[in-house]
């Protein structure tokens, strides 16, 4: 009996450091999600203050106000992209910690029911005559608990790839439709001038 309670306690031990272990690797994933969309925040923040300081210096010294409204619809184009390539950069990012995080999180409750598992099949062994069928029963419910696991984080992981596409899509018929009308702001510049 007493192997069975060490077995018991080394498999809880074992299941509570692996706990410990993946929040740590989750905290310090978040950690690094979170200094790389502050480092692109400051970046962004940096290149638009310079860029609006040039562009603002530039609309003020013109006289004529066609070629104000022609100069300010040029100059929407470069803003429009660098905020879809904005946008991009911060569903990379995103996507890069979601993975990240779902790889830990299956790691560890892999190595968590696979602890459970060899347990059960240890203390099987030890257990009295008559008892093999609650410890099928068992184990059956332990096997299809991480079924539905794996069934729900394959469904998530669908769910995920199917709006990482649809955002995909949705900035990439943006961009056609602000290169379009920045074309035609162009166009009505250059006959002005």
């Amino acid at each position: 009996m007493l192997s069975t309670i060490e077995q018991i306690s080394a498999t809880t031990k074992a299941n509570y450091d692996a706990r410990v272990a993946m929040f740590n690797a989750l905290t310090w994933t978040a950690f690094d999600g979170m200094s790389k969309l502050i480092e692109l925040n400051l970046g962004v923040a940096k290149a638009s203050l310079a860029e609006s300081t040039v562009t603002a210096q530039q609309l003020l010294s013109v006289k004529d106000p066609q070629v104000f409204f022609a100069l300010t619809t040029v100059s929407a184009h470069p803003t429009v992209e660098k905020a879809l390539a904005y946008g991009r950069q911060v569903a990379s990012i995103t996507s890069h910690t979601q993975t990240a995080f779902r790889k830990t999180t299956e790691a560890t409750i892999a190595e968590i029911h696979r602890n459970r598992t060899a347990l059960i099949e240890e203390v099987a062994k030890n257990a009295p005559a008559g008892s093999e069928h609650a410890f099928s029963l068992i184990k059956s419910a332990i096997d299809n608990t991480a079924a539905g696991y794996d069934l729900l984080t394959k469904q998530a992981q669908q769910a995920t790839d199917m709006l990482n596409a649809d955002l995909t899509t949705a900035a990439n018929q943006t961009a056609q439709v602000v290169r379009k009308t920045v074309a035609t702001g162009k166009a009505s510049a250059d006959s002005i001038a």
